[in-house]
C-alpha cells in the first residue's frame, strides 16, 4: 500500500489529484491542510477504495506530520510556488518519502537541484515541476525528436477555461509575470519581453478564437539546453473569456508603466472578482503546440498538435503527472533518486493514458 500525502489535497487542484488517486486500491490517500475540519470534511466526501486520513499541515514546518504520517510520497499542490520555499521537499526528503509538485515558476523548479545530493542520500525522487510545464510539453518534443533529427522553433500556449475553480494561489502564479520582464529564446539568443504582451488571437479546434499574451514558464530556462538544435521558443497563456483577457492586458501596462505595484499582491481579490465572468465561459480549455525542425532526411517539417478539455476538465491536465507518479510508485515502478525538474519521467502516451474518463480530446495534424 503506498501512502500519498497531499498538501493542499482539499483544495482546487488537490482535490483533482485526490479524487483521481481515491478509487485505486493500491493508495491509501492522507489529505493534509491548515485547516485540519477543512481536511476532514473533504476526507468524508470522498468515495475511496481504502479509508482516508485527515492530517493538519504548515508549510513552515511539515516534518511533525510527515514522521506522524510516515508517507512514502508527498504531493506539494500549495502554489503559487514562486518564491517558495523548499520546506515541503526538506520534510519529505527527512521522511525517507518522494517528492513531487505541480509547479511552474521558473526559479523554483531549477533550483530544485539544490536538494539533489540530499535526495541521493536518502535514496528518494524530488520532481519539481510534474505538470503540463515542462513535463507534458517536454513529452511532445520528445515525441516528435523520434522522427525529427532537430527541433528549431516551438510556438505553444494554453488558455484556461473559466467555471474552473481556480483559486488564489492560481491567480497569483499567472500575475507574477504579467507586466514583468523575463527572457525567452529568439533566434538562439536569451532577450528580454515583458508578461503577457504580444497580443494575438488564435483559432482552436471547437473553442473558436482564443486570445493570448506572452508567458513565463520554467520551460525557458530548461529547454535551450535540453534541445540543442532549438533557436526560438515562444509561450502565450490567455483567459477563455475574452473580456477577462483584455482586463489582464490593460493591468500588464500599468503595471509596466508602474502605476499599480506587483500585480500577485493582488490574487485573493481578482480571484474572487473572476467568478462574475463564470457565467461567460462554457468550461472549455485549450491547448496548441506548433513543432518545426528538420525531418531525417533534412528536409522542413511541421507539427501541430491541439488538446481540447470539455466540461470544465481543463484543471486535471496539470494534475495528471502527479497522478502517474503515484500510480508508477504503486506499482512498484522505481523512480532514480535525486532532485530535479520533472522531464524522462513520463511519456506522451502514458500521458494519453492518463486522461482516461476524462472528456479531453487530442488532435494532432
Amino acid at each position: 500500500m503506498l501512502r500519498v500525502l497531499i498538501i493542499g489535497g482539499y483544495g482546487n487542484f488537490g482535490g483533482h489529484v485526490a479524487c483521481r488517486l481515491a478509487d485505486d486500491d493500491r493508495i491509501a490517500l492522507i489529505i493534509a491542510g491548515r485547516n485540519l475540519s477543512k481536511a476532514r470534511a473533504f476526507c468524508e466526501s470522498l468515495d475511496s477504495a481504502n479509508p482516508i486520513e485527515a492530517a493538519a499541515f504548515d508549510m513552515r514546518d511539515g516534518s511533525a506530520a510527515m514522521a506522524k504520517h510516515r508517507p512514502d510520497l508527498v504531493i506539494n499542490m500549495v502554489g503559487p510556488y514562486h518564491g517558495q520555499p523548499y520546506d515541503a521537499a526538506r520534510a519529505a526528503i527527512e521522511c525517507g518519502s518522494h517528492y513531487c509538485d505541480i509547479a511552474d515558476a521558473r526559479d523554483f523548479v531549477t533550483g530544485i537541484v539544490e536538494l539533489d545530493d540530499a535526495a541521493k542520500v536518502a535514496e528518494v525522487a524530488v520532481l519539481a515541476g510534474a505538470s503540463s510545464v515542462p513535463t507534458l510539453t517536454a513529452a511532445y518534443l520528445d515525441e516528435a525528436l523520434t522522427d525529427m533529427r532537430a527541433i528549431h522553433r516551438v510556438d505553444y500556449g494554453i488558455s484556461a477555461g473559466e467555471q474552473s475553480n481556480f483559486g488564489s494561489g492560481t491567480v497569483a502564479a499567472v500575475l507574477n509575470f504579467v507586466g514583468e520582464r523575463f527572457t525567452i529564446l529568439k533566434n538562439g539568443e536569451m532577450v528580454p519581453v515583458r508578461g503577457w504582451s504580444g497580443l494575438h488571437s488564435k483559432k482552436y479546434p471547437e473553442l473558436g478564437r482564443r486570445w493570448f499574451g506572452r508567458g513565463n514558464i520554467v520551460d525557458h530556462a530548461l529547454f535551450a539546453d535540453r534541445y540543442p538544435g532549438l533557436r526560438h521558443s515562444t509561450f502565450w497563456a490567455g483567459h477563455g473569456v475574452a473580456l477577462m483577457h483584455f482586463g489582464t492586458v490593460i493591468l500588464g501596462w500599468l503595471r509596466a508603466l508602474r502605476l499599480l505595484p506587483r500585480l500577485d499582491q493582488f490574487a485573493p481579490f481578482l480571484a474572487k472578482f473572476s467568478r462574475l465572468f463564470d457565467r461567460l465561459g462554457r468550461g472549455l480549455s485549450g491547448f496548441h503546440m506548433k513543432i518545426e525542425g528538420e525531418a531525417a532526411d533534412g528536409s522542413a517539417t511541421v507539427r501541430q498538435h491541439w488538446i481540447i478539455a470539455r466540461q470544465g476538465h481543463g484543471p486535471y491536465i496539470p494534475c495528471t503527472a502527479v497522478v502517474l507518479i503515484a500510480k508508477m510508485l504503486a506499482e512498484g515502478q522505481s523512480i532514480p533518486s535525486g532532485a530535479r525538474p520533472c522531464l524522462d519521467i513520463i511519456s506522451l502516451d502514458q500521458y494519453r493514458a492518463g486522461f482516461a474518463g476524462l472528456d479531453i480530446n487530442w488532435i494532432d495534424e
